[in-house]
């Protein structure tokens, strides 16, 4: 099970995430657009790790464990990268560390409830805040300069991914916010519970 395709497609994930980094770290438009490629590849196994995984009945703990801890990484690295080759304007990092601060306290709420065996489904809306953040990340690793390179360096492609990256952080807070009160409710109800007990 540990290499089944599901699987294997999560940790190409995490694999992906050093040559993502050396990639803009060139500091080129080849690179760059290469570094968004490489992206988008990452969020595809996203998508078809769980499709896979569903349809052939192959779902694993390693992979249900696995499969948040590698979108994590590869966002966090993505935007660690670009804050620092300043590839983010000042304004921009405040949606950068919001982004970063949610998925920290995601982490941290599902941490905890699976320790109450209670788990925090995915909405709609947390889909639609994915959909933007990668999105948004992979317009950005292209940048300007990587747009160029295809034909596009008319388009302001820096200011679309910014102007994404601030929807996936109004959607990330949201969601934050959401998650955050299910996570209160369920603690509060363990308290009283543990409080109850003779």
């Amino acid at each position: 099970m540990l290499l089944s395709l599901p699987n294997l497609l999560t940790m190409s994930r995490i694999v992906a995430i050093p040559l993502l980094v050396l990639l803009v770290l060139l500091r080129t438009p080849w690179g760059d657009m290469a570094a968004c490629l490489v992206f988008i590849a990452a969020g595809i196994t996203d998508y078809y790790d769980g499709k896979i995984a569903r349809e052939r009945g192959i779902i694993s703990g390693f992979g249900v464990m696995l499969d948040p801890i590698a979108d994590k990484l590869l966002v966090g690295a993505s935007l660690m990268v670009l804050v620092g080759c300043d590839r983010l304007p000042d304004r921009a990092l405040i949606a950068a560390i919001v982004i970063m601060l949610r998925e920290i306290l995601v982490s941290g709420l599902r941490e905890y409830l699976a320790g109450l065996r209670v788990r925090m489904p995915v909405t709609k809306l947390a889909k639609w805040k994915t959909g933007f953040q990668m999105g948004a990340l992979g317009v950005l690793l292209a940048g300007d300069s990587g747009a160029s390179v295809i034909g596009l360096g008319f388009l302001p492609i820096s200011m679309i991914g910014e102007a994404m990256l601030w929807v996936a952080a109004a959607l990330t807070l949201i969601t934050g916010w959401d998650y955050w009160v299910s996570g209160l409710r369920h603690a509060a109800a363990d308290t009283d519970r543990h409080r109850n007990q003779p």
